[in-house]
């Protein structure tokens, strides 16, 4: 048997193991700490979008790779002027256009038309535009709004996205070891009660922070991962290669019972955890596979990562963690205690005795967690998921409270529009609900004497090619009035310029909204399909794999319709993705007690037997790998003050426990329901 012979030979090579393990942690550690890691989500819309095209427009032809408002609140205007001379020394910045560049330190601000003046000089505060010459959330550009931030004081606010990825990057940063600590506590108390020793979960532990390692080195590959990807993947990894760690761990010492030499006894343990382990990784590998079906590639970030990770787990789980207990063999064994994990034939019980009731109550259920499920509410404002204390957000704020900036879209058009065409497009723009203004050179052209307007304004406005108009919304990012306002603009603008371009932050989320709208349902049907599938080569069955499907659909319903119930609203990744993760990572519970009937089944006994048994030698190891699951991440969900992060964990959490009661609890009826083989 190759399973025996694998085992055999890790068991006579296991300090040979251990050595390369711990000498390809060094490249690893080289490796993570290489990898680019991207705090900005709109980097994954697709390339090939309108807007996208916009922004590539504005960075290669204006030198706009993006810009920031900074508010400057009572500052003279001899200060302003300093301090622009300042900020035009830093490399990356492009241009710094203020109230100052358009009138200079000699004309009193009475003189300035209310046109303009109304838009940037309130009761004594004023904005200056700041355009940069790299992309939004280029190194680069992180670097010069640090910059800026140390040579301006409190007085100056700086905005825009740039300024929010760059304190997301540090509120990011600054939790990241927070979350493996609280998870590494959590899953060392849960294996403390369900292991026999007090250096076991320890050493599993070990084995898997090996293996994390790894994933988060070789992810140099990719070229950079999203700040998401990072903060759950190690805790993710964690909670799904559990099991099979645990695994192992049991195989082991059922099979010293069996051989009274210990390195006999793991090689069988390694032979019987191939087989059942590299199969059921399987469904969990294709469940985070299934995201890379997503439009928005944040989905193809997140699910090679970690079923790469999945993968990763189950390599040193039959390779490194047999080395690492055989060498710590006789300190396992001076640590021992008595496992403390009851052993739940309470639950057995009663799911046997009233599982027709509880069909009934599965029934009854149903709709309630679908309609739930269905009217989740959800939002793609990204500054919503993090603290308001933040500078980036309070920036936003003020620029919002005193300006009336609340979304502000740049309009490319052809350059040779005629002004008056320019006008009148405008003129209807302005009409539409909720814009506040619209800014172009016309327009200021239209209000100062061209000899007054600097050559920079000009510039920052008109090209060869194009002019750029900046408008302004009083919506809110990414709600269903912006996103109609935004159909409305483009609507009038095609009408005066075919190629016209509505780009920007807001027509960027009004995308990302359509996007992941659809991904949303692509990406659960590609799971469901993809497993399906797997699981009718497992089973040997059609039948099977659909009950198994439902309970743990049902399992993601009630998971995803709290929400609804709760008045929660819930960040547009987490809802996209949680179905999937949950899918592959717990439909393993599903197929272990699903297996092991079958196999009682075959045996000759009869229903209530073969669910007994069944139950009897599964609900401990499902009880203890969804706890592991829930511990890995719930603490990550209480603790994180990124809303993104914390709400993905909050619901990985509730879900592991609600797939593992309801695999315990529904699927066995379910089981002895549509079973119509004669006891």
């Amino acid at each position: 048997m190759i399973q025996l012979k694998f085992g055999k030979f890790v068991c006579k090579h296991r300090k040979t193991i251990l050595i390369i393990a711990l000498l390809f942690m060094i490249p690893a550690i080289i490796g993570m700490k290489s990898t680019r890691i991207n705090y900005d989500i709109l980097v994954y819309l697709p390339e090939d979008i309108e807007t996208i095209q916009g922004e590539k427009i504005l960075s290669e032809d204006f030198n706009m790779g993006a810009f920031s408002m900074i508010v400057l609140e009572d500052m003279k205007t001899k200060d302003i002027m300093q301090l622009e001379n300042k900020m035009k020394e830093i490399e990356n910045v492009e241009k710094v256009i203020g109230i100052a560049d358009i009138i200079g330190t000699s004309i009193p601000t009475e003189m300035i038309p209310d046109e303009i003046k109304d838009k940037i000089y309130k009761d004594g505060d004023t904005i200056l535009l700041v355009t940069f010459k790299d992309s939004i959330s280029s190194d680069t550009t992180m670097e010069t709004i640090e910059t800026l931030r140390k040579i301006t004081n409190e007085q100056c606010k700086i905005s825009g996205m740039s300024a929010t990825i760059l304190d997301t990057r540090d509120l990011s940063n600054s939790e990241i070891a927070i979350y493996v600590i609280i998870a590494v506590i959590l899953c060392i108390i849960i294996l403390q009660l369900a292991l026999d020793s007090y250096i076991a979960p320890i050493l599993l532990l070990a084995n898997i922070g090996i293996a994390i390692l790894y994933n988060m080195g070789s992810n140099l590959f990719l070229g950079q991962i999203s700040y998401i990807t990072k903060a759950i993947s190690a805790v993710l990894q964690l909670g799904v290669t559990m099991d099979f760690a645990i695994f192992l761990y049991h195989s082991y010492k059922q099979e010293q019972q069996n051989y009274k030499n210990k390195e006999e006894a793991m090689a069988h343990a390694i032979g019987k955890t191939m087989t059942s382990v590299l199969g059921s990784s399987l469904t969990t590998i294709a469940g985070f596979l299934a995201l890379c079906s997503m439009n928005l590639t944040l989905g193809k970030d997140i699910g090679i990562v970690m079923a790469k990770g999945v993968l990763l787990g189950v390599i040193c789980v039959i390779t490194v963690l047999p080395a690492i207990l055989l060498m710590f063999d006789k300190l396992i064994e001076k640590t021992k205690h008595k496992e403390i994990m009851p052993k739940f034939t309470g639950i057995k019980n009663f799911v046997m005795k009233h599982y027709k009731a509880i069909i009934v109550v599965f029934i009854l259920i149903l709709p309630i967690a679908i309609y739930g499920y269905s009217h989740t509410n959800v939002y793609y404002n990204l500054d919503k998921s993090l603290p308001t204390t933040l500078k980036s957000v309070e920036a936003n704020h003020t620029l919002k409270e005193k300006f009336n900036i609340v979304s502000a879209e740049v309009l490319l058009v052809d350059k040779d529009i005629p002004d008056y065409k320019v006008s009148e497009m405008l003129e209807k723009i302005e009409k539409i609900d909720g814009i506040e203004w619209t800014l172009g050179y016309s327009k200021i052209a239209e209000n100062l004497p061209k000899t007054m307007i600097p050559d920079d304004i000009h510039k920052i406005f008109e090209n060869d090619k194009y002019q750029i108009i900046i408008i302004n919304s009083k919506y809110e990012m990414a709600t269903d009035e912006l996103n109609g306002q935004i159909t409305q603009i483009n609507e009038i603008i095609k009408q005066y310029d075919g190629n016209a371009i509505l780009a920007g932050e807001g027509p960027l989320m009004k995308d990302l909204v359509e996007i992941s709208d659809h991904d949303f349902n692509s990406v659960n049907i590609v799971s469901i399909g993809i497993i399906f599938v797997i699981m009718i080569i497992v089973l040997q069955s059609i039948k099977l794999p659909i009950i198994l499907i439902t309970v743990i659909e049902f399992a993601i319903f009630i998971n995803m319709g709290i929400p609804f119930y709760t008045k929660t609203t819930l960040p547009f990744v987490a809802s996209i993705v949680i179905g999937t993760i949950q899918l592959g990572a717990t439909i393993d519970y599903a197929i272990l007690i699903t297996t092991k009937y079958k196999t009682n089944r075959k045996e000759g006994k009869d229903k209530k037997q073969a669910i007994d048994e069944a139950l009897r030698s599964s609900i401990s190891s499902i009880i203890v790998s969804g706890l592991c699951f829930f511990g890995a991440t719930f603490g990550v969900g209480i603790y994180s003050k990124i809303e993104m992060i914390g709400s993905l964990c909050t619901l990985m959490s509730r879900g592991a426990i609600i797939s593992m009661a309801v695999v315990i609890i529904v699927l066995p009826a379910f089981l002895m329901l549509f079973d119509r083989k004669r006891d």
